[in-house]
């Protein structure tokens, strides 16, 4: 498959975002040239915008088997991970909330900020060295003042995928016993790419997603809400989508997430057998160096590594200079010199934590590639460890 990236250069990014797909890209661009109404005003441009948003949720609910009067449009995944937290429990007086030590800081964040504020009490669930939950945990931290648990379904950094289907089973039982509902959110934007995202299947009253994680326009998300959930909305002003996100939408962008989320193919088996020869090369060829999360319960794009002796940065800056682009970690965290919580949630040490290594495949990559960075990468090691002062 021909590159959309120019140069000879290697991209091992994907977790981080995807390069915008050409023929997403064409789809998009009418509304970015001359279709500019805006799907508020009854003019005839206008209306052809609202029709073009309509059919881009339709396309949103059709991948999530859900309706599309239960689509929120957002300005990224993270406004809609907010959305679903914040606009669920301040509908209540100091719920308990559930959630991991390794959720996504668009997550960690709003929750850790209403703990502050004493206006909720969260649990977070200790994911193991494997970085795995179980339902079991789960059902032992519920209380009878739960009403929300927020569970990534693919972590961003290391790719281990949680039951994310029993979870929801669990919690559907449950609640046939219960008073007050537990509303179960899950951040599915790492998984919308690889994963089964039917919420009726995984019993998800809350999912989001993210348009760059699988090849379309940045600055666009949505929120899957069931039609049982009532929200309060976190940004107000024209009462756009329903109410729950006011602000003049992105048409393109969203017409662009709809075109992307059309051209999501099955290519699991060939990206797993890439990334299955990438992980057993460097285990073979480097020493003092480990796979970090399960081997098996993994999205099939994913590794994730950490070298022993040398600055996970050092890595990524020298690969970068031979053409082979990876990281540290999430995007979001690299201006932060703290270690990964997620990595030190495995109980990894701070120096283990700063040797990690992502590279994160995609539907570009090749078996060149991964030669390229089998013999680049245990090089650079070498050379790194010979200078380090660890």
């Amino acid at each position: 498959m021909k590159k959309p990236y120019s140069g000879e250069k290697i991209y091992m990014d994907f977790a981080a975002t995807t390069p915008l797909d050409p023929a997403v890209l064409e789809q998009m661009q009418p509304y970015l040239k001359g279709k500019y109404g805006n799907a508020s005003s009854i003019h005839s441009m206008g209306q052809e915008a609202k029709v073009a948003i309509d059919e881009a949720r339709e396309t949103v609910a059709d991948l999530l088997n859900g309706s599309a009067s239960e689509i929120v449009f957002t300005g990224s995944a993270t406004e809609a991970n907010n959305l679903a937290i914040k606009g669920l429990v301040n509908k209540f007086e100091k719920p308990h909330v559930i959630t991991t030590e390794f959720e996504h800081h668009a997550v960690l964040h709003p929750i850790e900020k209403l703990e502050e504020e004493d206006l909720i009490e969260v649990t977070h669930l200790s994911i193991g060295d494997k970085g795995l939950i179980s339902t079991e945990q789960v059902e032992e931290a519920l209380k009878e003042n739960t009403v929300l648990v927020s569970i990534m379904y693919a972590n961003n950094e290391i790719g281990t995928i949680q039951p994310i289907k029993e979870i929801g089973e669990l919690l559907k039982d449950k609640n046939k016993e219960r008073d007050q509902k537990i509303f179960f959110h899950t951040d599915a934007v790492q998984a919308a790419n690889y994963l089964n995202c039917d919420v009726q299947e995984l019993n998800v009253d809350l999912l989001s997603l993210s348009a760059h994680k699988f090849y379309g326009p940045k600055g666009v998300g949505a929120l899957y809400v069931d039609e049982d959930v009532n929200l309060e909305p976190i940004i107000l002003g024209g009462g756009h989508e329903s109410g729950l996100r006011s602000g003049t939408e992105n048409v393109a962008g969203i017409v662009g997430m709809g075109a992307a989320i059309e051209r999501i193919t099955d290519d699991h088996k060939r990206i797993k057998q890439l990334r299955n020869k990438l992980i057993n090369g460097i285990l073979n060829e480097i020493s003092d160096v480990q796979l970090n999360g399960d081997r098996e319960k993994r999205l099939p794009n994913n590794v994730n590594v950490s070298i022993k002796g040398i600055e996970g940065e050092s890595i990524v800056i020298s690969l970068d200079q031979k053409g082979i682009e990876a990281s540290t970690g999430s995007a979001c965290s690299t201006q932060s010199l703290k270690p990964s919580h997620v990595l030190t949630s495995l109980g990894l040490s701070p120096q283990e934590a700063h040797g990690s290594l992502r590279l994160t495949l995609g539907k570009y990559n090749n078996k060149q590639d991964i030669e390229k960075v089998l013999r680049v990468l245990p090089k650079v090691v070498k050379r790194l460890r010979e200078i380090s002062p660890f």
